[in-house]
């Protein structure tokens, strides 16, 4: 099996059957993200113990890309702290935009979002869930949009 097919084979799983969907509540942080280019929109709600992710769920609807990314997203963030969350952030980040960027061993199924770069109106499916988490994280109700 070629590298391509098993990305697009983790990413149809997590679409089929999303990993932490529903609401935590209460929750320490809520926030809603809507991409209005493809019309996906989501809520990422997160329990915190300190500044460490006890638990996270999101809910929703979006494309493919945007269920499988949040799915993915909280599996890779539970139990981690806001540093280890945002270093993280910049991996994926970089995976999404920069052609030359080669998946990192410590994002372990998230890479199967490098495919996305190379259609570029899908990276902003691909990182709502991410902006939308960093809204949750800073402990308040807010709305975000990929606009």
């Amino acid at each position: 099996m070629e590298l391509k097919d098993l990305y697009r084979d983790v990413i149809l799983d997590h679409n089929k059957r999303p990993r932490n969907f529903g609401r935590i509540e209460p929750s320490d942080g809520h926030a809603d993200g809507h991409n209005p280019l493809c019309g996906d929109r989501l809520s990422v709600f997160v329990r915190l113990n300190g500044d460490r992710v006890e638990d996270i769920r999101f809910e929703g609807k979006g494309c493919a890309i945007s269920t499988a990314s949040a799915s993915l997203m909280t599996e890779a963030v539970k139990g981690k702290d806001k540093t280890a969350i945002s270093a993280l952030f910049e991996k994926v980040h970089s995976l999404l935009t920069q052609q030359d960027s080669v998946p990192d061993a410590q994002l372990g199924k998230l890479a199967a979002l490098s495919g996305v770069r190379e259609f570029p109106a899908r990276v902003k499916c691909a990182s709502l869930c991410w902006h939308t988490l960093n809204a949750a994280l800073d402990r308040g109700a807010s709305t975000v949009s990929t606009e």
